[in-house]
Formats: C-alpha cells, sequence, structure tokens
C-alpha cells in the first residue's frame, strides 16, 4: 500500500519515477482503510531532499499511511521556499491536540551549539513531551536522536576531533528485537556528524538499552520504553547522493572535511558513490511501521495514553 501524501507534494513526482507507489490524499480518500497517521518533525535545512528520503522508506510496506509535516513556529528555514512550507507544513499548535500513531524527529544543522542555544529548543521540548502521552512510537534520527536522549534521560553529547563521515559496519546485540526482523549479521549506516553519544553516559541510565553499534561510528541505535522511543544516531534515511553532496559542498566552501569513509570506490570521489544500506534501511523502517507502530497502536486514535 502507499502512503497518503499532500496534492502536488515535490517528493509523489521524484518517486514516482522511481517506481514507488505514492497515493495523492484525493485518491486515497476512496479507500475504506484507517490509514496509519505519521508526523515529521523536519528539521533539516533541505526539506524537500529530507522529506522524498523519509517517505521513500515509508512507502515500502503494505501498510496505508498520512503524513503530516510538521515545522516548528520559531524557526524560519532558510533553504526551501516559503510557499512550500505554506503548502506542505503545519505549526505544531495547531496539531497539538492530535493523536498519531508515529512520529519522526529528523535531523537538524546545530549539533555543535549548546541545545539550550538552538532558537527553538523550547518548542522541541514540548513536541517531545506532548509525543509521550500523544504518540505510540518515535523514531529520533542524528541530531533528533542526541536532542531526546538529553532532554528526557539527561544524555550529554560530546565533540569529536573530526566529522564522523562516512559509511560503517554495524552489528546488534539482540536480533530477536523486531526492528532487526530479517537483519544480517553486519549492516552498514551512513553517519554525518561533529559530536558523539557515548556509551558509558547511556549505560548510566536503566531505562535505556544499546541494541546496535559500530566499531568505527559508536553507538548506533537506543531503545526506550519498550520501543516507544528509538534514538538513531546514524542516517539510515539517507540516498546515495546525499554524502557526495555535502562532501562537495564543504570542498566548494573551503571547510575542513575528509572523503567519506567506505563511500566512494577507491575513495575516487569523482566515481558514482556506493549504496550499501538501502536493503536494511528499508527493512528499518518497515521493521518500525509493523511493529512497533500498526502491531501496537490503538485503532482509534483517541484511545492513545
Amino acid at each position: 500500500m502507499p502512503l497518503n501524501l499532500p496534492d502536488k507534494l515535490p517528493a509523489i513526482k521524484m518517486l514516482k519515477k522511481e517506481n514507488i507507489f505514492v497515493m495523492s490524499k484525493s485518491r486515497a480518500a476512496h479507500q475504506d482503510i484507517r490509514p496509519l497517521r505519521i508526523a515529521i518533525v523536519n528539521l533539516m535545512p533541505l526539506k524537500v531532499n529530507t522529506e522524498t528520503d523519509l517517505i521513500r522508506l515509508l512507502s515500502n510496506t503494505p501498510l496505508q499511511v498520512e503524513i503530516d509535516l510538521l515545522q516548528l513556529g520559531g524557526h524560519t528555514p532558510k533553504h526551501t521556499p516559503a510557499e512550500h512550507m505554506q503548502a506542505f507544513y503545519q505549526r505544531f499548535d495547531s496539531v497539538s491536540q492530535n493523536n498519531y500513531d508515529g512520529m519522526i524527529v529528523t535531523g537538524a544543522p546545530v549539533e555543535l551549539l549548546p541545545f539550550e542555544d538552538v532558537d527553538y529548543w523550547n518548542e522541541l521540548k514540548a513536541v517531545m513531551d506532548w509525543s509521550v502521552h500523544h504518540v505510540t512510537s518515535t523514531l529520533f534520527i542524528c541530531w533528533g536522536a542526541q536532542a531526546g536522549l538529553y532532554h528526557f534521560y539527561g544524555v550529554p553529547k560530546h565533540p569529536l576531533d573530526k566529522k564522523m563521515f562516512g559509511v560503517f559496519e554495524h552489528s546488534v546485540t539482540d536480533n530477536k528485537l523486531p526492528i532487526f526482523r530479517g537483519f544480517d549479521d553486519i549492516f552498514y549506516v551512513p553517519h554525518s556528524r561533529h559530536t558523539e553519544t557515548r556509551r558509558e553516559d547511556i549505560e548510566k541510565v536503566p531505562e535505556l538499552k544499546i541494541v546496535s553499534s559500530s566499531a568505527e561510528a559508536g553507538v548506533y541505535m537506543v531503545m526506550a520504553r519498550k520501543g516507544k522511543q528509538i534514538f538513531v544516531t546514524g542516517h539510515s534515511e539517507y540516498a546515495r547522493i546525499n554524502l557526495d553532496s555535502e562532501y562537495k559542498r564543504d570542498v566548494a566552501k573551503n571547510l575542513p572535511i575528509e572523503v567519506p569513509r567506505n563511500y566512494y570506490p577507491n575513495n575516487d570521489s569523482s566515481q558514482k558513490p556506493l549504496m550499501l544500506w538501502r536493503a536494511h534501511s528499508n527493512l528499518l523502517f518497515s521493521n518500525w511501521l509493523n511493529y512497533y507502530v500498526y502491531q501496537e497502536t490503538p485503532f482509534n486514535l483517541k484511545d492513545i495514553k
């Protein structure tokens, strides 16, 4: 089944070219199915790219999914047209009375700032607190994961000597967890961050469980509240070209940046990047939607507690 998306959302046209099944709201209205309602708090600067990356993965299940794109009122995006935001995004205060089956909080390019110095931090805290009683399961990604771990459990982030940048091998600690259904012993995930969340800080919190990590990239996935909160430090949602775009952007700006590891054939940035993580990314999002959202959420959204 497809995602139920707002008519004319740019991602629809782009994903149809990839033969990914998506459906506009006007068409979906004729199907007698209660779709899963997923809120996406998109904090990334290139919002259309992030929407497309997430929708590509959320569409890969038999479930019909309805997306609400949310923006925080205290922040005006600089890299996305105002017309796009007005057409497709809602302010959090306009949906705060709603319940959702699932929510995704994306990363953001503010990781070197203290959390309290981020201009939308107070509103994001309110959204995260709201999610505890209004969302069945929330998936926090990259900086969003750091923000959630810090806000709920006091886990700090630490600066890295150099950017964690590339595609790295990962393993799981418990392959019987539904989130890892169908995973191989080793799988790949892109990372792109200047800070880290350390194992020793997480292990001090009894409510948190590290369920996946990487010898090179460190902690990858942390769970809390039996999967009602899932914190992912990498970018499993990234398309093939994202790291390439980030690398070439920084090179053009003369910023200190190394070639992303395990990404280009022979580390040659003139070659097409290798796509090593697509299958497990699809599994990750499919398993989250099925086992932690669909299997757990009540049929009547009003019954979420």
